[in-house]
């Protein structure tokens, strides 16, 4: 297969990745996208407990290497490398940041407004409108209505209401009610799993599906090592084929990374971008939210019909720390309760059979809380290398107390909201993933205090850009996605524009 040719070469199958290479491809630029993993299997593998999230069917091949919390050495962490990224293992959460989140970005919500409208449109982001407290202005209405509650989340709905909260339908991007494909049946293997029948809106199914029928190119199972620059320009990717582990390079008119927070920092500094870009600023300010998972034990069972309740969110704490801190406290959300055999898996010595057994009594809620941009938590480059010769990431991450007592706080008003619901017994457990990682490719208005200006474009570099998480000065206080979406089609509008 020939490489030459294109207009832009894309790398990774992030939200903000696909969601660039749409944009290109439908005003006719030729578009290359490159991604490491390969495509889900998509069979009954895929819904397996054990083989998703304990054997991690889609482990990557070169670990990342993570100190964090009172860790005194670095440890392995896997990440899952698929076509489509985390948005094949994504729970559909589609929230906007609000007005005061972009208080330290070097653009407003005026500026995404628009583009999230789009990438609600393009997901098929299922929500009703006017129902959030503090839901950002402008939102007209959503694509498709959400589906019926079902009774745990009724459960926990009619709790906060008794608390005098304002509990509201979490928008979407699972398909409930798009007849033209296959309906979602509401199980329970949404959060941590491909979807067996394709009925979440991951990018396979929405953003990259329709950039490749506007005529993108996607190549899986090739890893970008590097850029090579020129000058003030980037002339090529030097590439690893992840099965003949050949290296190659491809002629680059123009690079948009979106390989994530993690990978997309490490690129550069393979590139020797640091040269470039000035106080040492590339990796720094990694940031993925400072979450927690409360577990209620319920005197009954909690889902006997074991059906989807990802249904309710609480936004009522949001803005508890804005004031004092700057910063949003962040929501409080339901979430499914792992199977029986990952609680086994994953509990202490000693409890391991008590836990599995108390599945069926308990109901969660996921609480997720912004965290502080940290100049020390920072992804490098390890002196380790993969089996294809390429240095590894490593990663050092810290809380800090702000980050801590903006989790406790919203850990409290989940435990309220469970006791108000009937639990008896709480436990409190961290999210150790980056599932949600962002910040280390940071924009701004200043290169001294910045790695990319408001277009994405890295200073001192015309033709290289980035588009995942990684650009993100603060982190708000709900799931990323949609905003990397919407930022990735504001900035491929924008090269388009310039093309």
């Amino acid at each position: 297969m020939r490489f030459d040719g294109y207009d832009a070469i894309v790398v990774g199958t992030g939200f903000g990745s696909c969601a660039c290479a749409l944009a290109l491809a439908e005003k006719g630029l030729r578009v290359l996208v490159l991604e490491r993993g390969d495509w889900a299997k998509r069979d009954a593998t895929d819904w397996d407990s054990h083989a998703i999230l304990i054997e991690k069917r889609y482990r990557g091949m070169s670990p990342l290497l993570v100190k964090q919390y009172k860790d005194t050495h670095f440890k392995e962490m896997v990440e899952n490398e698929v076509v489509g990224g985390m948005s094949v293992f994504y729970g559909g959460a589609s929230l906007r940041l609000r007005e005061a989140d972009f208080d330290d970005w070097p653009i407003v919500y005026a500026d995404l407004a628009p583009f999230y409208d789009m990438s609600e449109k393009l997901l098929e982001v299922h929500g009703v409108a006017g129902e959030d407290p503090f839901e950002p202005p402008g939102i007209g209405g959503y694509p498709f209505a959400p589906s019926d509650l079902t009774v745990p989340a009724q459960r926990i709905k009619l709790a906060g209401q008794k608390l005098g909260l304002k509990p509201f339908r979490i928008p979407m991007a699972i398909n409930f009610s798009n007849a033209v494909r296959t309906l979602c049946i509401k199980c329970l293997t949404c959060d941590g799993f491909p979807c067996q029948i394709e009925a979440k809106n991951d990018l396979t199914q929405t953003l990259l599906k329709r950039a490749i029928e506007a005529g993108a190119t996607l190549v899986a199972g090739v890893q970008v090592v590097r850029v090579k620059v020129d000058g003030h320009c980037v002339g090529s990717v030097v590439c690893v084929d992840r099965q003949s582990k050949k290296q190659f390079e491809i002629p680059a008119p123009r690079v948009v990374l979106g390989a994530g927070a993690l990978q997309s920092p490490a690129i550069l500094l393979r590139s020797e971008l640091e040269r470039v870009s000035p106080r040492d600023l590339i990796g720094r300010f990694l940031m993925r939210h400072c979450n927690a998972v409360v577990a209620g034990v319920f005197p009954f069972y909690t889902n006997p019909e074991k059906v989807f309740h990802k249904q309710v969110c609480f936004s009522d704490f949001y803005e508890d720390f804005r004031q004092k801190e700057g910063k949003a406290a962040g929501v409080i959300q339901d979430i499914y309760t792992p199977a029986p055999v990952v609680l086994r898996h994953f509990s202490p010595l000693g409890l391991k059979h008590v836990a599995a057994f108390a599945a069926q009594f308990m109901q969660n809620l996921l609480c997720i809380a912004e965290d502080d941009p940290q100049f020390d938590n920072v992804v490098r480059l390890s002196d380790a290398k993969d089996e294809h010769g390429v240095s590894r990431v490593q990663i050092t991450h810290r809380y800090s107390r702000g980050d801590q007592a903006r989790r406790d706080h919203l850990v409290n008003g989940a435990k309220r909201i469970l006791q108000k619901a009937g639990a008896w017994v709480f436990h409190s457990y961290l999210i150790n993933t980056f599932s949600h990682a962002v910040g280390t490719v940071r924009m701004g208005n200043d290169p001294q205090h910045s790695v990319v200006d408001s277009d994405c474009r890295f200073w001192g570099i015309d033709n290289l850009f980035v588009v995942d998480g990684s650009v993100f000065p603060t982190s708000g206080g709900v799931n990323p996605s949609l905003t990397i979406a919407a930022n990735g089609l504001r900035v491929g509008a924008n090269m388009a524009e310039n093309f």
